[in-house]
């Protein structure tokens, strides 16, 4: 039997080979808050996904983000998909466990609202639909993944991926991940609220650049790509071979009205 120090020191040893590498690739992370923080701020929302694990770890991601990381702050809209079992368990028994997380993106998402796909190994069925189904509603699609390429980092429109074999270690650096996200974006958001009451707070946040959807076999990464400054409107809606093609071409309608009584009248407001 191995002993428990050479455990010990083997998994910190690959914890510690894997970290210059995910120091270059996390360089996108500013970037990703400033963004987030916009979207956030102006009433988007952010939807996260992931299976096992990267569940959990979406779970962690949203409820700093409802709740806070550091300083008090508004509230701010986030949901981990997996986490209305209810809804999750009906999707999985009526259309299939690959749809349990598309489908949701066409309930809750909106076009410029943003969708992080968590994945050790970048093919879980579930998240390519869920991927799929963010273009087709106009969603940003980022993902945090294992070593690439893979089919997911080809799907979405940024990938930071954790070039580690060990899928332990991959997930150990999406939670240091999740962290400098929400820290990045809790930092911008002074600025954010600042630009749009129109007044001056400190150094502008970095844009954060688009890009479209990989080739197949060259995501992006965060080591071996620049990211072009522009992302054209017409994103193509394309999966990798594996994944089934029948996700609808249109969710179901999305909005609802509201009625909400004012001075005696009946006034109608569309809701989120």
């Amino acid at each position: 039997m191995t002993p428990a120090r050479s455990l010990l020191e083997e998994h910190l040893a690959g914890l510690t080979a894997a970290l210059p590498s995910y120091r270059q690739a996390a360089r996108r992370l500013p970037a990703w808050g400033a963004e987030l923080a916009r979207t956030l701020a102006g009433g988007g929302r952010l939807l996260v996904a992931g299976n096992g694990g990267s569940a959990a770890e979406a779970q962690h991601l949203t409820a700093e983000l409802v709740g806070k990381l550091r300083a008090d702050r508004q509230p701010f809209s986030a949901i981990a998909l997996h986490a209305e079992t209810s809804a999750l368990t009906a999707i999985g028994n009526d259309y299939g466990y690959d749809q349990v997380f598309a489908r949701q993106v066409y309930a809750h998402g909106r076009p410029g609202d943003i969708l992080l796909l968590l994945s050790t190994s970048g093919r879980s069925r579930n998240l390519l639909q869920a991927a799929q189904a963010a273009h087709q509603v106009g969603l940003r699609c980022w993902a945090l993944t294992g070593p690439a390429p893979n089919p997911l980092a080809g799907l979405c429109h940024e990938t930071l991926a954790v070039p580690a074999p060990d899928g332990q270690i991959v997930q150990e650096l999406h939670l240091v991940t999740s962290h400098l996200l929400c820290e990045y974006a809790e930092q911008a958001l002074p600025v954010v609220l600042a630009a749009a009451a129109g007044t001056p707070a400190g150094p502008p946040v970095p844009e954060c650049a688009g890009t479209l959807p990989q080739l197949a076999g060259m995501p992006l990464t965060g080591l071996e790509a620049e990211v072009p400054a522009e992302v054209p409107a017409d994103l193509p809606a394309e999966v990798p071979a594996d994944v089934p093609a029948d996700v609808p071409a249109t969710g179901p309608v999305r909005t609802g009205v509201e009625v909400v009584p004012e001075d005696g009248q009946q006034v109608e407001e569309m809701r989120r």
